[in-house]
């Protein structure tokens, strides 16, 4: 059985997946806009995929007897600079994703929930794979500031890479 502490902690952590995705998704639709389309294939990518670990976090919760909250929506931001700063901000975002998981396993942690410790091993994993990621693209879009031919090799990169995930080849 979750404390009320680890149970309020993991749908706060719903709240910030399913941000996450809706972050995402309206990402790729500026991206969309300004014709980085593989970029905003990416990032559709990616949305589905925070929408998948908001529906493990769910599942895990319902599955423990306890009753998963689903968050109101907040809107993203809409309008970026350019497609640095979408990536920029991504980073960003996933730097405080980690910290939300990391709070949560500190708590578990504190509480000797070893069970929901388990859990979210994964999720720890999977935050150390994505600020890797999304740092490795920033400092690709430092190295071509400035290249518009720089920025559309870097986004047909984004499209090869949203299809072999798509695959399943990460």
């Amino acid at each position: 059985m979750l404390s009320k502490e680890i149970l309020d902690k993991l749908n706060n952590q719903i709240d910030v997946e399913f941000y996450s995705s809706n972050l995402y998704l309206q990402m790729a639709s500026w991206c969309e806009s300004k014709n980085y389309t593989g970029a905003a294939k990416f990032l559709m990518e990616h949305a589905d995929e925070e929408m998948e670990h908001m529906r493990r976090i769910f599942n895990y919760i319902n599955n423990t007897g306890a009753q998963a909250i689903i968050p109101a929506l907040e809107q993203p931001p809409i309008d970026y600079d350019s497609l640095p700063h979408v990536f920029k901000e991504i980073y960003k975002h996933e730097c405080y994703v980690t910290s939300t998981i990391n709070e949560l396993v500190a708590t578990t942690t504190a509480e000797n929930d070893y069970s929901t410790l388990n859990f979210l091993q994964w999720y720890v994993a999977e935050q150390h794979e994505e600020e890797h990621l999304f740092m490795g693209i920033v400092n690709r879009m430092d190295m071509i500031e400035g290249s518009r031919t720089g920025l559309l090799m870097i986004d047909k990169e984004l499209s090869a890479s949203a299809d072999a995930r798509a695959a399943g080849t990460k």
